[in-house]
C-alpha cells in the first residue's frame, strides 16, 4: 500500500523513499553517519522552502496583508497630497514589465503607463478642484503570501473649472506581487464609469 495514499507523508518516509531509489541495501550499512544527517538536512531546507499557497495561511494572515494593501492604496490615492503622479507610480515596479489596460488601451512598460497617468492628471486632474477620492468597495483576495488581488469601485467629487460639482468614477482590478518587501502591481484593469446616476451625485 503507498504511503502516498492519502496525500500526506512524513518526512522520515520520503527520505527512505528517496534514499532507496539511488543507495542500494549492499550499499547502504557503509553511509556513514556525516552523510546521512547531510542528506537529512538538504531534505528539511527542501520541504520547508516549497512555495506556499492561500492554502497554507491562516485567515489572519490573510487579513492583515488585505489590510495593508487596502491602507498602502487608499494612502498613495490620497489627493490631498502633493506630487500625485509620482505617488501612483510608487505602486508599481521600477524596472521591468506592468501590463495595464484602461479605455481599451494596453500598456506594457513603465513609461508607457507612467505617460498615461501624467496625461490624466494634465488634461483631467489638474482640472479639479477640490477633488476628493472616495473608495465605495475594496475586495482583496489574497492567493499566497507574495500573490493578491484587489478589485475596487471608486468615485471622485469634485468641483469644475465653472464652480459646479461633478462627479467621475469606476472600477480597478490589481494584481499586486511583493518583491523585495514591498508590494507592487504588476497588472491592472481600469473601467470608467462616464454617466451614472449613482455616481453623479452632489459631494
Amino acid at each position: 500500500m503507498s504511503p502516498f495514499r492519502d496525500g500526506t507523508v512524513s518526512l522520515r518516509t520520503v527520505y527512505f523513499s528517496l534514499m532507496s531509489a539511488f543507495v542500494s541495501p549492499r550499499r547502504l550499512r557503509f553511509v556513514g553517519p556525516l552523510a546521512w544527517s547531510g542528506v537529512l538536512g538538504a531534505l528539511v531546507v527542501l520541504f520547508a522552502c516549497g512555495p506556499r499557497s492561500g492554502s497554507d495561511m491562516s485567515a489572519a494572515d490573510k487579513k492583515a496583508i488585505a489590510d495593508s494593501l487596502k491602507h498602502l492604496v487608499s494612502n498613495t490615492y490620497d489627493l490631498s497630497k502633493p506630487d500625485p503622479v509620482n505617488r501612483l507610480m510608487s505602486l508599481y515596479p521600477a524596472e521591468g514589465r506592468v501590463v495595464s489596460a484602461s479605455g481599451g488601451v494596453t500598456t506594457t512598460t513603465r513609461p508607457q503607463l507612467q505617460q498615461a497617468i501624467q496625461a490624466f492628471w494634465t488634461y483631467v486632474g489638474q482640472n479639479m478642484r477640490q477633488p476628493r477620492w472616495e473608495w465605495t468597495s475594496m475586495t482583496v483576495d489574497v492567493l499566497a503570501p507574495d500573490a493578491a488581488v484587489m478589485t475596487s469601485t471608486y468615485r471622485i467629487p469634485h468641483l469644475t473649472p465653472m464652480g459646479m460639482n461633478h462627479v467621475i468614477g469606476g472600477a480597478w482590478t490589481a494584481v499586486f506581487q511583493k518583491r523585495g518587501g514591498k508590494w507592487v502591481i504588476i497588472q491592472e484593469h481600469l473601467s470608467d464609469v462616464q454617466s451614472n446616476p449613482n455616481i453623479q451625485t452632489n459631494p
